[in-house]
C-alpha cells in the first residue's frame, strides 16, 4: 500500500527483482507507479480490501492508520502486515548493511555512497528515498550481499536495520510528532547506533554538534569527516560556483586529492565526504572516489534547474525543514550572486509547521521576496489556528522583506508570472505538492513570450 512513495516503490522493485510477485496500490497515479509498471508490478489506483486476497504478506506505509480497512482485511485473512521498514530491514539484513542515517542529506549521500562502490567493483544495491539520476528511479540493483540504504528516522524506521557500517550526516530536531523534543531524537539516534553489529563501524559529521557528539560513543570505531579542524577526513580550501563545488581532502593528516563536485552547496561537499568515507572502510582507492563524485548526477528534487524562460530561473528542492531551506537558499545565493531571489514554499504537515515557524521565518527571510502557500498535511488533520500564514507572519517578524500569503497552490503561477522579471532566480521549496510549481511557472512564462 501506498506503492508510489519514495521508499515503498524501490522496494517493490527490489522484490520484484528477486523474483517476487508484487501488486500495489495507491491514492493517485505517479511517475513511479507508471515505473514500476513497466517493470511488471500491477498498480491499482485507490485502495479497495479485494487488493490483498491473494497477498502473501501486506507491506504498509507508516502513514497507512491500523483500521484501514485494508490492514482489517489482511488480518481477518491471516495474512501478515509488516510496515516497510520492517520488510526491508528482513531482507537486507541477511547482507552487508551500509545504513546512511540523518536529519538531512540522507539520500543524497546515500545515492553517492552507492555509485562509488559500483565504480569500485562492489556491486552494491542502492535503497533510496529520491529519484537518482542514471537510475531511472530510486533503486540501483546489485548483489544481495552489500546494501546501501537510506535509513529514515521517521516513526523510528532506521531501528529495523542492524548496520556494517552507519553514517550520521547530522542529528536536529524534527519529527517531534514522534519523538517529542530534540532529545527524544537525540535518543532515537542512539537506539539506531546501539542496534549495530558488533564489528559495526560509525562516520559521523564532525561539523554537526548532533553527529559528532555521537562518536563518544562509539569509543575506537568513529571515524569524522567535515571541513573542521581535528576531522580525520577533513575538506579545505573549499569553493563554490555556479556548477559546482571545489576543495582539497585531506585523510588522517595527508592530502589525498582535489575533488570537484558537479553540484553547487557546502552541504554537498559535506555529503560527498561521507560517501568517501564508506568507500574507503571498504579499501576504495581515492582516484575511484573522486571520479565517481564528479561524475554523480545528483538526486531530483535537490536544487534541481527545471529550466529558464524570459531570463528568469526556476529550480526546485525538497528542503522542508529550516536548515535545509537555508542551505538551499543560501547555495542559490552563491550561484546566483547578482540575481533576486524569489522563495515560495509550501510547509509540510502542520505539526512541522507549528513546531518551528519561527525558525522557518528565519530561514525565508534570507531570501529577497517570499511566497508561502497552505500546508500540505499529509498523513495529518489540521491544527486549528496553524496554517501557511502561520509561517508567512513569523518572515515578517524574522525581517523579511516583500512576503506574500497565497492559500492556494492553484494561484500560484499566474501571480508568480506577473511578478517575475529578467535575471529573478526563483526556488519553490517543500515535500508536498509543490514538486508541479515550477514546470507550471516556466509554461505561463513561456506563455508570456508567445504573447
Amino acid at each position: 500500500m501506498g506503492v508510489g512513495g519514495a521508499g515503498m516503490c524501490a522496494l517493490a522493485e527490489l522484490f520484484l527483482s528477486r523474483g517476487g510477485s508484487v501488486t500495489g496500490c495507491d491514492l493517485k497515479d505517479s511517475q513511479s507507479i507508471q515505473d514500476l509498471s513497466a517493470l511488471g508490478v500491477q498498480s491499482s489506483i485507490g485502495h479497495d480490501p479485494m487488493h490483498v486476497t491473494n497477498a502473501s504478506a501486506l507491506v504498509v506505509t507508516s502513514a497507512v492508520p491500523s483500521d484501514h480497512p485494508e490492514l482489517v482485511a489482511a488480518r481477518d485473512r491471516g495474512i501478515p502486515v509488516l510496515k516497510r521498514a520492517e520488510a526491508l530491514g528482513a531482507w537486507v539484513n541477511q547482507g552487508k548493511v551500509i545504513a546512511i542515517s540523518g536529519t538531512h542529506g540522507k539520500t543524497t549521500t546515500t545515492a553517492m555512497a552507492t555509485e562509488i562502490l559500483a565504480q569500485g567493483g562492489l556491486d552494491p544495491t542502492g535503497i533510496v528515498g529520491g529519484r537518482v539520476r542514471g537510475w531511472a528511479g530510486n533503486l540501483r540493483r546489485g548483489s544481495d550481499h552489500l546494501f546501501v540504504v537510506e535509513a529514515d528516522e521517521y516513526d523510528r524506521s532506521f531501528h529495523m536495520l542492524t548496520p556494517d557500517i552507519a553514517i550520521v550526516t547530522n542529528v536536529e530536531a524534527d519529527h517531534l510528532d514522534i519523538y517529542g523534543d530534540y532529545q527524544g531524537v537525540r535518543a532515537g539516534f542512539e537506539e539506531f547506533l546501539d542496534n549495530m553489529k558488533v564489528s559495526g563501524k560509525v562516520i559521523a559529521c564532525a561539523d554537526d554538534h548532533g553527529s559528532a557528539s555521537l562518536l563518544t560513543r562509539c569509543g575506537g570505531l568513529g571515524y569524522s569527516y567535515g571541513t573542521t579542524a581535528g576531522s580525520m577526513l577533513r575538506a579545505i580550501d573549499v569553493s563554490v560556483t555556479e556548477a559546482s563545488t571545489n576543495c582539497s581532502v585531506i585523510e588522517e593528516g595527508a592530502l589525498v586529492g582535489d575533488l570537484s563536485l558537479s553540484m553547487a552547496g557546502v552541504h554537498n561537499l559535506r555529503n560527498a565526504l561521507g560517501a568517501a568515507a564508506v568507500a574507503r572502510k571498504l579499501d576504495v582507492p581515492w582516484p575511484i572516489i573522486f571520479t565517481a563524485l564528479s561524475e554523480f548526477k545528483g538526486v531530483g528534487r535537490r536544487l534541481e534547474r527545471l529550466g529558464e524562460r524570459c531570463e528568469v530561473i526556476v529550480l526546485d528542492d525538497y528542503a522542508h525543514h529550516p536548515s535545509e531551506i537555508r542551505a538551499a537558499l543560501d547555495t542559490a545565493r552563491k550561484m546566483y550572486t547578482s540575481a533576486r531571489l524569489i522563495a515560495v514554499f509550501q510547509p509540510h504537515l502542520f505539526s512541522r509547521t507549528r513546531d518551528f515557524a519561527e525558525d522557518f521565518g528565519a530561514a525565508l527571510a534570507e531570501a529577497d521576496s517570499v511566497w508561502v502557500t497552505d500546508i500540505f498535511p499529509a498523513r495529518e488533520n489540521p491544527i486549528p489556528g496553524v496554517t501557511g500564514g502561520t509561517v508567512a507572519e513569523a518572515v515578517q517578524r524574522a525581517g523579511g522583506g516583500h512576503v506574500r500569503y497565497v492559500p492556494a497552490l492553484g494561484d500560484l503561477p499566474n501571480l508568480l508570472a506577473e511578478e517575475l522579471r529578467a535575471g529573478d532566480v526563483l526556488v519553490t521549496l517543500g515535500a508536498g505538492s509543490i514538486d508541479s510549481l515550477g514546470g507550471q511557472v516556466l509554461d505561463r512564462l513561456g506563455e508570456r513570450v508567445h504573447a
